[in-house]
């Protein structure tokens, strides 16, 4: 069934897409392949192409699993500053299981840049785009997860305890970083340990705060 339905939605991707135009992407994820996710792309705005990783959005979506909902019209920052406008919406089999998302994204940075003038002689102030990792890599989203808990926590991940390592990890499991097949040993090349010792801390987060 899951087939089926991401191989009637490859035609339909490519109507949306050329329905709003050259500042229109749509990605199709297929999250029963882990961390190469993309099975097809129509436009062109975050420069990922099939066999791509998902970014810190689906990884969002992976974490509530089956609870997950459509995630309608958030506003996402690109590495080169571009503004998007983003629409997720997953993706269930016929027993309601989640196992992929359709991804609308419209690059609105010229139409941002105006509103945020027009925001501004109002008095207003705009609200922010939170930057994301749109990456045909995903150890760039790895990457991009751990630099802001080092960032929050203010000190490298090499250089943090086993309590502190504990808490970073128990923040990237809550964010569906473990949910990816092969995510563990890029999580430890990242902090400098051992698979075997993400494994345990990862285990011991666990059992401090239960997974619901």
């Amino acid at each position: 069934m899951a087939d089926v339905i991401l191989d009637a939605l490859r035609p339909v991707i490519e109507g949306i897409a050329a329905t709003f135009g050259p500042t229109c992407e749509v990605v199709l994820h297929d999250y029963r392949l882990g961390e190469q996710s993309v099975v097809a792309v129509a436009g062109a705005v975050t420069g990922r192409a099939v066999g791509g990783a998902m970014s810190e959005i689906g990884l969002a979506m992976l974490a509530r699993g089956d609870a997950a909902g459509n995630d309608l019209n958030y506003l996402s920052r690109t590495a080169d500053g571009r503004v998007v406008k983003s629409s997720t919406m997953p993706l269930r089999d016929a027993d309601g299981r989640v196992f992929g998302a359709l991804c609308i994204n419209l690059d609105v940075t010229a139409l941002r840049q105006a509103g945020d003038l027009l925001i501004a002689l109002a008095g207003a102030v705009p609200s922010q785009p939170v930057d994301t990792t749109f990456s045909n890599d995903f150890d760039d989203v790895v990457d991009a997860l751990v630099r802001g808990e080092e960032l929050a926590r203010g000190r490298p991940a090499a250089g943090l305890g086993r309590a502190e390592r504990i808490a970073l990890l128990r923040a990237l499991d809550e964010r569906g970083v473990f949910r990816v097949r092969n995510a563990v040993p890029r999580v430890a090349d990242r902090l400098g340990v051992s698979r075997s010792a993400v494994y345990a801390d990862l285990a011991e987060s666990r059992k401090e705060a239960p997974r619901t």
